[in-house]
């Protein structure tokens, strides 16, 4: 026996919530990005994200200490554009920034914005790891990931108020559940994992560029074996939006040998 209908869920809620799931991908915007060899969902043209970005940018350097340090700020322009030149995206301006923090982090805004702590910059063991850091960061922009973010994040919120409108008032448990638990869900079940798929894009494409660059792909990897050995985060993977160090150190060993690079 159908126990939906047994516990009285009525066929026009049932095709109310189908809808509702469903409902966004009416709205998807899909295009192929060679780079990946994979089809995107943009929403949102990719130079759209640009002036957020440039805001952003100014608001940090605004609210957050910058470094003095002129070596360090040289040599950070410096393997920057290298990169940036093996990237292809030469066209626009690039600009770069050491923050004073002693976090291990980097990070890229729309529009060419390059972050580095000071703690990543005295992490790293050599130039190489440097331009590992920066293919990782520069190959998101190769890759439309905050496009693709913003539109999965859009999609994502589309979908959980059309399930909630559809559960609205619903005295099934089912229903209930549904409607309490889509947003969620959603953050689990597809826009994590997504996340975690554009780090590993990011490694890849980020290895490609250093060799391009005259970077060593096998001395640049031992930045994230090194990064593995302190230690990581006790949260689960499944509700991580980034990949463990131990798994991304194994599929960038995989992807070098699959290369053949040095």
């Amino acid at each position: 026996m159908n126990m939906i209908a047994k516990r009285g869920l009525r066929p026009l809620r049932t095709v109310a919530l189908l809808a509702a799931l469903a409902a966004p991908a009416g709205l998807v915007a899909c295009a192929y990005n060679e780079e990946l060899g994979r089809q995107q969902v943009l929403l949102v043209d990719p130079s759209a994200l640009s002036q957020q970005g440039a805001q952003a940018w100014a608001q940090m350097k605004q609210t957050s200490r910058l470094s003095t340090d002129a070596a360090a700020n040289a040599r950070l322009r410096r393997i920057g554009g290298q990169i940036v030149g093996a990237s292809g995206l030469g066209g626009q301006t690039w600009e770069y920034a050491v923050f004073q923090d002693n976090s291990v982090n980097a990070f890229v805004l729309p529009g060419g914005k390059v972050g580095v702590t000071t703690g990543m910059m005295a992490f790293v063991a050599n130039d190489d790891e440097l331009a590992a850091v920066l293919g990782h960061e520069v190959a998101h922009v190769m890759a439309n990931h905050a496009a693709e973010r913003y539109s999965q994040s859009a999609l994502a919120q589309v979908g959980a108020g059309l399930v909630g409108a559809a559960t609205q008032g619903a005295e099934n448990g089912l229903a209930q559940s549904l409607g309490r638990y889509a947003g969620p869900a959603l953050q689990v079940a597809v826009l994590n994992p997504y996340s975690r798929q554009h780090e590993l894009e990011a490694d890849r494409i980020g290895l490609d560029l250093m060799v391009r660059a005259g970077f060593s792909a096998r001395r640049g990897v031992e930045l994230w074996r090194r990064m593995a050995a302190r230690g990581g985060s006790s949260m689960p993977a499944i509700l991580s939006t980034h990949p463990s160090d131990a798994a991304r150190v194994q599929q960038l060993d995989a992807y070098i040998a699959a290369r053949g690079y040095s």
